[in-house]
């Protein structure tokens, strides 16, 4: 089985960029929350209040979605030339 290295990284794209969207809604809803739920899974204290804008936002939509996607493009590159 071949996977579409193309298609597959597109899927990933739009599903990082749905995800950033609701953090992005989350965190203006509960920045307390977040905040304290994004510490334990970075395993760090983080200070005490969020700086969410316009430009961080779309910024990190397109890093958290072309670098996932990229990813997933190159992953499904070598799965199909470790397949044959």
């Amino acid at each position: 089985m071949k996977l579409n290295a193309g298609k597959l990284s597109l899927a990933t794209a739009a599903a990082f960029a749905i995800l950033w969207a609701i953090c992005s809604a989350l965190i203006l809803t509960i920045p307390n929350v977040m905040l304290t739920l994004s510490g334990y899974m970075a395993h760090a204290e983080f200070a005490s209040s969020w700086s969410l804008t316009a430009v961080g936002f779309f910024v990190g939509l397109v890093l958290w979605s072309l670098i996932p996607a990229a990813t997933v493009w190159l992953v499904a590159v070598l799965f199909n030339l470790s397949t044959g």
